[in-house]
């Protein structure tokens, strides 16, 4: 039996963006029940040139595998549209990552962990210091608060207004 982990997920989507983060959001919330959910944010594509993301981060608690999850993840962005026979840089219906799985590190299951993105993608490192601000980064031993107070690539993002299940979960600021 495999003991219960926090995993922190990354959602992305920059095609018919609200669609694709509700049925996101839906699944997991079928899946593991309480979601701890970061605020909404849009940023610009990177990589590649092309329409804004939405991106967010959210947590879990979970009993089932790294290699498992990556299944239910792939699948969950083949339902919805996701094609893998584009480039990797490319628009997308939608974007699931397993950030961090508990505090294990290394490769797992194919899966990278933590994800290499936390430390270089604004669009990843807000949300998560959002809603694990003290939690530690299991490679570096900083904070996710410390991570993204020292963050500075000049990628930009900013809060948009959310709302899921009739419960605002992000808003625009100013």
């Amino acid at each position: 039996m495999t003991a219960t982990a926090r995993v922190y997920i990354s959602i992305g989507t920059n095609i018919d963006r609200e669609r694709y983060v509700t049925a996101a959001l839906d699944a997991l919330a079928d899946w593991f029940g309480n979601l701890q959910i970061s605020p909404v944010y849009e940023s610009e594509s990177v990589g590649f040139d092309g329409s804004p993301f939405l991106n967010l981060v959210v947590g879990v608690d979970t009993d089932l595998g790294v290699g498992e999850l990556s299944r239910r993840f792939k699948q969950l962005e083949a339902e919805n549209g996701r094609r893998r026979d584009v480039p990797k840089f490319s628009a997308r219906t939608l974007d699931l990552d397993i950030l961090t799985y508990g505090d294990r590190t290394g490769i797992v299951d194919g899966v990278e962990l933590p994800r290499g993105e936390i430390m270089k993608n604004a669009f990843v490192l807000r949300p998560l210091a959002d809603i694990a601000a003290d939690a530690v980064h299991p490679v570096c031993g900083k904070s996710y608060r410390e991570l993204w107070r020292s963050y500075d690539t000049g990628q930009k993002l900013w809060p948009v207004d959310f709302v899921w299940q009739g419960r605002k979960i992000s808003e625009t600021v100013g």
